[in-house]
């Protein structure tokens, strides 16, 4: 960028700026529903692939009510289509607001934007491929302890703890990028981080311990990469302060 403080678009009138609101948003709606009706007629494939964490306990798996098929196909068009529109959704919120920014504010937000998206991934890969079957088993193996054996399970209740473990993963590995922003705008310094780091691996385990099953394994699968993204987000913080 040979002016980072440039702003390449010209002002524009109110009533412009109005008119691209009103666009957004119907472009945000005709999207969500969009994405919702996809999600909806390929729910049976992601049922599918939302049982998988299951699989040694997937004939335990099932529906006892009349409506079960009906607010588990509904359960996966909300949360399915909502997370498919998101990119469309954030297309559009990034044509409304960028004519305001300069162009380091649009290279910082575009960096943002991408970095939180591979984190969000990474920990719904880490949720769905190593947390979820520590899950099934963790909770089986209470059952069996505690001497009431299952033989049946709410598919409702099942696709709850799916997508409730998966979002959570997602957002807690926002933690770097968080740091990060606030290191950006000077809020923390890489030695206060460095000074707090004791506290910050107490406080992953205590927030591993409430968002996962009690079992170690859970845990560990959670707070262990949370301390490894702290650390990085000191050397991040460190680096640009050094720039």
């Amino acid at each position: 960028m040979r002016n980072p403080d440039e702003r390449n678009d010209p002002q524009r009138p109110l009533l412009e700026h109005l008119t691209a609101l009103r666009d957004m948003l119907l472009f945000d709606a005709a999207a969500w529903v969009a994405c919702v009706v996809l999600a909806c007629v390929f729910s049976p494939d992601v049922l599918a692939w939302l049982k998988s964490p299951a699989a040694a306990n997937e004939e335990l798996l099932q529906g006892l009510d009349l409506t079960s098929g009906f607010s588990t196909m509904m359960a996966i068009a909300l949360w399915g289509g909502t997370a498919l529109s998101f990119p469309f959704l954030v297309y559009a919120a990034l044509r409304f607001v960028f004519p305001a920014l300069t162009n380091r504010e649009k290279a910082m937000l575009l960096t943002i934007l991408v970095s939180g998206s591979v984190l969000f991934l990474v920990g719904v890969g880490l949720a769905y491929g190593k947390t979820l079957p520590l899950v099934v088993s963790a909770f089986q193996a209470i059952n069996g302890w505690i001497g009431l054996p299952v033989t049946a399970v709410r598919i409702e209740g099942y696709i709850s703890i799916v997508l409730k473990t998966i979002i959570a993963f997602g957002l807690v590995f926002q933690l770097p990028l968080v740091i990060f922003v606030l290191g950006w705008f000077g809020l923390v310094t890489s030695e206060s981080l460095r000074a707090k780091r004791r506290s910050a691996i107490v406080a992953a385990f205590v927030v591993a311990m409430f968002l996962t099953p009690p079992d170690p394994m859970s845990q560990l699968v959670m707070a262990v990469p949370l301390c490894l993204l702290y650390e990085l987000s000191i050397w991040a913080v460190w680096l640009r302060e050094r720039s």
